[in-house]
């Protein structure tokens, strides 16, 4: 599988190299093989709800980034852009959802059109402030090969590239002046917390004016033995596939039995909520016959997805819910620490009775309401 992905993979590059896309490849003037290059778009609609209108155009895109081994890839996303008859640059948001699940079905963009995006209403909220949005589907979902599910830096890549491409979609009407937000929650959160810890050094040409990222797992390790036989061990076991894809090297499939690998061929051909049931209260000793998390090549894979080393070189809005039953608490307020201590401006938010699916419902409007004031160009020295 893991050949068979590179191989297309590589054709996928060798495309985009020779001109051999689509119009829209060859119209963006950017210079082939850059990551955020356009290799193909399409119009496509965007409905929080079947067919709710949203007064936007969009399109379906596929772009280059970077896995997080540092090789070329391929990914795919939507730029939504309101019709609001506003000229010139705006703020763009380039958001990352969470889990959505491992098949590429279970994509944002193939359920925007359906209306069937769990947080399309999230997104409609960005759009109605008449802000553009850029929502990737991160690493192999909707594209060949495994999703990378939870492995950071990858994550982060499609997330900044994501930016990137929406800047370079000429009907999309952006351009590289427009300032950048950074958004997302749970998976979204590791996703856009890895983007403000590379910006500087990954994308440093894009505008980024704030990063608002909540329910962050900055330490898989800890959050799977956190998960260990709880209500996310599905997650958890959605993540070590995650990883695999990431870091084929780690050979899941000597560590589990019978009923993990069928676990886990489940969980690709299905979303989250079928994945996440499927996987209700297991415990690792359940789906293996070794734990990987106790070999040392899956602690360095685990630990190459630690937040918290780097500082974003832009204000932070992190917020994260102290009873959150999927994420713990305590990962989130290190990460807090962290970042405090290599000298971010960090405006930390506890959520007193924020369970994991509460906090990014209720703090949507206040981290939106905050990025309005990094785009307004208000000041933001955190509260470290």
């Amino acid at each position: 599988m893991h050949l068979r992905t590179r191989a297309l993979t590589a054709l996928a590059a060798l495309a985009v190299s020779f001109g051999l896309t689509n119009g829209t490849a060859s119209a963006t003037g950017q210079t082939a093989g850059s990551p955020g290059d356009i290799v193909t778009s399409a119009p496509t609609s965007f409905h929080p709800l079947p067919g709710q209108p949203t007064f936007t155009k969009a399109w379906h895109i596929t772009y280059r980034s970077t896995t997080a081994q540092g090789a070329p890839n391929i990914v795919s996303g939507t730029v939504i852009v309101p019709q609001d008859g506003r000229k010139g640059p705006r703020p763009l948001v380039t958001y990352a959802v969470g889990t959505v699940g491992l098949a590429d079905h279970c994509a944002p963009s193939a359920g925007f059109p359906r209306g069937t995006t769990l947080e399309a209403n999230l997104i409609q909220q960005l759009t109605l402030r008449g802000w553009a949005v850029a929502v990737t589907d991160y690493e192999g979902l909707g594209t060949p090969g495994d999703h990378t599910y939870a492995v950071g830096r990858a994550e982060g890549h499609a997330v900044l590239d994501a930016a990137r491409a929406a800047q370079r979609l000429p009907a999309a009407g952006l351009g590289a002046k427009s300032p950048v937000g950074i958004m997302g929650y749970s998976q979204g959160g590791q996703a856009t917390s890895w983007a403000a810890e590379l910006h500087d050094s990954y994308a440093p040409e894009l505008d980024v004016r704030g990063t608002a990222t909540g329910g962050v797992p900055a330490d898989l390790l800890k959050t799977a033995q956190y998960n260990d036989g709880g209500i996310g061990a599905g997650l958890a076991l959605m993540a070590a596939a995650g990883q695999n894809a990431a870091y084929p090297e780690l050979d899941l499939d000597r560590y589990l039995n019978a009923k993990g690998r069928s676990y886990i061929d489940f969980m690709k051909k299905n979303c989250v909520a079928v994945g996440a049931v499927a996987g209700l209260f297991k415990r690792i000793s359940d789906v293996t016959v070794t734990n990987p998390l106790q070999a040392a090549d899956w602690q360095r894979a685990l630990h190459d997805s630690d937040l918290g080393t780097h500082a974003p070189d832009h204000p932070v809005y992190l917020y994260h819910g102290v009873i959150d039953e999927l994420i713990p608490y305590g990962v989130g307020k290190q990460l807090r620490a962290d970042w405090c201590a290599k000298g971010a401006a960090v405006q930390w938010k506890s959520l007193p009775f924020g369970e994991h699916v509460l906090g990014v419902i209720t703090e949507s409007i206040p981290a939106a309401n905050w990025l309005a004031d990094r785009f307004a160009g208000k000041p933001a020295a955190g509260n470290c």
